[in-house]
């Protein structure tokens, strides 16, 4: 790797002129010598100078989450510039603002200023990206340009599809992670109503008036405020989501185009918690992405703040594209995975994993989720939901005899009606220790007049919805869903147990910061009474990934044994 030989300049308020006039604000940190440097871009909404500021990291917290550049001065005393720059519309940029999803016009810029970088008297030609979050979803984006200079991304953290990741749940809307994002960076932003200019006057006023008259959606306050005064602060980036529940052109623009040539390598990961934004899209990155890639998933913590962490996985990665080192790191396999309970990491050739035995845990009555088929006669069980209660099912498994590891993506096949012409599926993946303490693991949604697959790009392990309709559910009929749960990497001990609760909202108190990070969706305000289906004819089942143990199969008994009784008869 290359070697910390450089003290470090600072060049701040430097204009990079991309198309439109539009000029990206940017800071240039360069090694303290003459010659040229590969150079490393990080562009984002967010402020670029506490991206440098001299803090001790700390956890993730909400008020430091936009920290995430990476630390200038480790790269450049390594022998590169790295560039922190503004988009459009946000801290100092010309132009105006889109969304969290940047549009094609956002995207375009970075390919240009790429092109600018790579011209600079301090730049050798060669320009990679980096960062997390903001910064990783850009370059996803900007890769599948194919900018001559761009030779590789650390795109780590970046949701690849905001529809799917981030916005809409399962086509639940996920809206306040959304809502603390823009009450915290909107002041900083230029923005207009786009949407209303693209569709308008009539078109847009008739979508709010439509929105307005959705109980569920007036049952929160903010997004009424935002329909309501549609020009104000935030409102036209909030009311583009919530006038647009289905996936369409708006998404898809927004979204990697995985069908161009992303043949520049890319480096993704996420971790185990971050199943609400990033997780899901870096693995379908890694899935689909043409080039050279990696795959790492660590533990569920994110990252600390100001964002330091994986600086030597990124230098291996940039020297051996960027300056033709030999690190070693292609000879490795490209699958890397932390496993929750071990503390250690696994590596693998592909995804899933090769050993993985796909295994259904089927539902029972009693609220046992157990390999076991189903017995004769079992049926159901119901819950209410509605704005008064927010009830749930559970199914646990028995005690696990064997150690087992399971490693890979979770599906859940549900058997389900309702009372209602609408259900929304919230699916929660539980762990229980020894000493009978819950955590969640991951969680998978889906909302049920969305349940139509895409049978081309749906796996039995990974079900894919079209989202692009609502076909509204005749009440008491039972209904197939399959619902997509996200991925898992967990060691269970003996003694433990894996657990699953279904139910219509995600009311419940978080646990952590990384589990509030995933929830807070819209939940229906009718009540209903929902059932759950599971029995010979409505095999209700969850798709587990076991990598490791589970040979015998769970014991109903836990593996406890009856009191010896030597007077028993045997029939």
């Amino acid at each position: 790797m290359s070697p910390r030989e450089y003290g470090v300049v600072v060049e701040r308020g430097i204009k990079i002129p991309v198309a439109d006039g539009i000029e990206l604000q940017a800071d240039v940190y360069r090694p303290d010598a003459g010659g040229r440097f590969p150079v490393l871009f990080a562009p984002s909404p967010y402020s670029l100078e506490p991206q440098t500021a001299p803090m001790m990291p700390v956890g993730f917290t909400y008020p430091r989450a936009w920290l995430e550049s990476g630390d200038p001065s480790f790269f450049v005393r390594r022998g590169y510039v790295m560039v922190v720059a503004t988009i459009r519309g946000a801290r100092g940029s010309t132009g105006y603002f889109s969304n969290i999803e940047p549009n094609r016009e956002t995207v375009q810029d970075i390919y240009e200023a790429i092109g600018w970088l790579a011209a600079q008297p301090w730049a050798d030609g060669k320009v990679g990206m980096l960062g997390a979050s903001y910064f990783a979803v850009l370059a996803k984006r900007v890769a599948a340009l194919k900018p001559e200079a761009l030779k590789a991304i650390f795109s780590m953290y970046g949701l690849s599809d905001g529809y799917r990741d981030f916005y809409y749940h399962g086509g639940i809307y996920a809206h306040t992670f959304f809502e603390y994002w823009h009450r915290r960076q909107n002041t900083f932003l230029n923005t207009k109503n786009q949407l209303r200019e693209d569709w308008g006057e009539e078109k847009y006023d008739a979508a709010v008036k439509t929105a307005l008259a959705d109980p569920d959606i007036r049952a929160n306050p903010w997004l009424v405020h935002a329909l309501e005064n549609p020009d104000e602060a935030h409102s036209p980036q909030v009311n583009e989501l919530t006038l647009q529940p289905l996936d369409g052109p708006f998404y898809r623009e927004r979204s990697v185009d995985f069908s161009a040539d992303t043949s520049i390598p890319g480096y993704f990961g996420a971790d185990w918690g971050l199943y609400g934004i990033h997780l899901g899209g870096d693995i379908r990155a890694f899935e689909k992405w043409k080039g050279p890639s990696r795959l790492t998933i660590g533990p569920p913590l994110y990252l600390d703040r100001p964002l330091y962490q994986y600086a030597y996985e990124a230098l291996r990665w940039f020297d051996h594209w960027l300056k033709g080192n030999d690190t070693g790191m292609l000879e490795e396999p490209p699958v890397q995975l932390f496993i929750q309970g071990t503390g250690e990491w696994k590596k693998a050739h592909s995804w899933p994993l090769p050993e993985t035995r796909w295994t259904p845990f089927y539902l029972h009555d009693g609220g046992l989720l157990s390999e076991h088929e189903f017995w004769p006669s079992e049926g159901s069980s119901s819950y209410e939901d509605g704005s008064f209660h927010r009830g749930e099912v559970k199914f646990w498994t028995p005690k696990f005899v064997e150690a087992t590891e399971f490693c890979g993506p979770v599906a859940l096949k549900l058997y389900g009606s309702t009372t209602s012409d609408e259900v929304l599926w919230f699916v929660t993946l539980l762990h229980q220790d020894a000493e009978g303490n819950e955590r969640t693991i991951t969680r998978g949604w889906l909302r049920g007049s969305q349940r139509e697959l895409d049978r081309e790009e749906s796996r039995p392990w990974r079900p894919y919805h079209k989202h692009t309709s609502r076909d509204p559910l005749e009440p008491g009929r039972i209904y197939e869903f399959d619902i997509e749960v996200n991925a898992i990497g967990l060691h269970v001990k003996p003694g433990e147990k894996i657990g699953l609760r279904i139910k219509s909202a995600d009311n419940e108190e978080a646990q952590d910061i990384i589990e509030h990070m995933a929830m807070g969706h819209i939940a229906r305000v009718p009540t209903s009474r929902v059932t759950v289906h599971h029995n010979a004819d409505h095999p209700s089942q969850l798709l587990l990934p076991v990598t490791k143990g589970n040979i015998i199969g769970t014991f109903i008994s836990g593996g406890d044994l009856p009191p010896l009784d030597t007077t028993a008869r045997i029939n």
